[in-house]
């Protein structure tokens, strides 16, 4: 059986994307996908785009990712941006929309958001058709073969649910999580590449990290919107972050 990690939405947090990658080895899986979302909100955007595009052999665009490579006059959007610099911008701009494989006879798609795009959301408890529908081929997916599972990020919340025929899952977030005050990521278990019908799984895996030297790193590089990301950090609950989204 062959293993991905999936992480998604790390959000400059470098010290739960460095808890993770720590719990992906000593689990010694070797493919690591990404659903994006590596800029914004935490400190250190700049070291998580790089340890991400050494470890991970695929990522996807996520929202911020796309806005943040934009012009803005956004004082705290700039601040993230002039902490990447252009180069990692760029990469991020040209990050791609979905990742398609096969898997134990599965096409599995992922991507940021939703079939439509890295800003239209869909949540855990949406009607059964909105769900259904991100199996659909769109112009923003392509016309490539149907996904029998899906897997995304983007509303920072983990989750696993069946319909006849068709799986869908949200890795959650691994820098900030808004379901547990926890590290999120996916596994996924199966014959990578193969046609053939054969065992499956998906698990939801919940990494501890240092919270409070998360926020001190934030607090020593005086980042802005600290207050809310601090408290989004220590209770997983989302009240609003006035000038970054």
């Amino acid at each position: 059986m062959d293993r991905i990690a999936v992480i998604s939405d790390l959000h400059g947090n470098l010290t739960a994307l460095q808890a993770v990658l720590a719990d992906i080895r000593r689990r010694t899986i070797a493919r690591i996908f990404c659903l994006g979302d590596l800029i914004g909100k935490g400190p250190r955007s700049d070291a998580v785009i790089d340890l991400v595009r050494e470890v991970c052999e695929l990522t996807v665009r996520g929202n911020w990712d796309e806005f943040s490579a934009a012009p803005t006059d956004n004082p705290v959007i700039q601040w993230h941006q002039q902490h990447v610099g252009p180069e990692r911008l760029a990469y991020l701009a040209g990050l791609p929309n979905t990742i398609e494989f096969v898997l134990s006879g599965r096409q599995v798609r992922l991507f940021h958001a939703s079939q439509v795009s890295v800003h239209y959301r869909i949540g855990m408890d949406e009607p059964r058709e909105r769900h259904l529908a991100m199996f659909e081929n769109t112009e923003f997916t392509g016309f490539g073969p149907l996904p029998s599972v899906v897997g995304y990020g983007d509303i920072h919340g983990a989750y696993i649910k069946n319909f006849v025929g068709h799986t869908l899952f949200n890795a959650g977030s691994v820098g900030n999580p808004l379901d547990l005050p926890l590290a999120a990521y996916a596994i996924l278990e199966g014959e990578y590449g193969s046609a053939t019908s054969g065992p499956f799984a998906i698990q939801l895996i919940r990494v501890p990290y240092d919270i409070e030297a998360e926020i001190g790193l934030a607090e020593a590089l005086d980042m802005p919107d600290l207050a809310p990301y601090a408290d989004e950090l220590r209770t997983a609950r989302y009240r609003g972050r006035p000038a970054s989204e």
